[in-house]
């Protein structure tokens, strides 16, 4: 049996969230399809508790409460993925990765690194951001494109290298090949030589993060693409089933 305050106030967190972090009153109402009266209620609540804060702009911010909370759950994700980014890396030979969105970035939150000699690393911790890599645009690939566009509006698309894509037209036609495909490409776009395949995890609700592997531009190229996304969603839904949230009581 769930409880609506508690949905509410987490219907509240994500709708900031989703906008990047920070939002006004209406933009959270417009996203929750809650109250205006409601929502100051919650909000005076997770102020209070330093889950949120206000801005001089009077828009609200997630909190710094927030971080103790996730950086926690992280480590236990982490903990969590790393046996089937172990699997991973048994099938394709490379360094296999887990990352989340956390606002306007995508975050490393676990890795399991290739026993080869010559093999890449993503630093756990390391914040990029999403068009320039695999796993952002498999993040960004579950957004509706408004929403992606905002978020892409708002980091200015930096150019990584001379493969980045850097507008919008064109990451959102990239988008729409990842969701044909199930899976994303990062072709030397974050980092010249370094060729990345990633696919989403999802609990059964919504994509909440996205595996990869990644290895020299010559060997990823060399594989089946088809045949190693297939084998990577197959341990990501596996992945996915243990994240699923729990129904009914117990």
């Amino acid at each position: 049996m769930s409880v609506q305050s508690i949905e509410r106030a987490l219907d509240v967190l994500e709708s900031l969230a989703e906008h990047g972090g920070a939002a006004g009153l209406s933009e959270i109402a417009a996203k929750t399809g809650l109250p205006y009266g409601t929502i100051h209620r919650l909000l005076r609540t997770l102020l209070a508790r330093g889950y949120v804060r206000q801005e001089s702009d009077r828009r609200y911010a997630l909190g710094a409460g927030l971080m103790r909370l996730g950086g926690v759950a992280e480590g236990m994700v982490g903990a969590w993925a790393r046996p089937y980014l172990a699997r991973m890396v048994e099938l394709s030979g490379e360094t296999a990765n887990l990352a989340v969105m956390e606002g306007d970035f995508v975050v490393y939150v676990a890795q399991v690194p290739s026993p080869r000699r010559l093999r890449m690393f993503a630093e756990v911790g390391r914040r990029v951001l999403p068009h320039s890599t695999a796993v952002g645009k498999v993040l960004l690939a579950d957004r509706a494109a408004d929403d992606a566009v905002t978020l892409l509006e708002r980091t200015g698309m930096p150019r990584r290298t001379p493969n980045t894509i850097t507008e919008a037209g064109a990451m959102l036609a990239e988008l729409d090949r990842v969701r044909a495909l199930g899976y994303a490409m990062d072709l030397g776009e974050e980092e010249l030589g370094v060729h990345c395949l990633a696919v989403p995890v999802s609990d059964g609700e919504r994509v909440v993060a996205a595996m990869s592997v990644s290895g020299p531009a010559e060997r990823i190229d060399a594989v089946d693409r088809e045949e190693l996304a297939e084998g990577l969603r197959g341990i990501a839904r596996a992945f996915g089933a243990e994240l699923a949230p729990m129904t009914g009581e117990r």
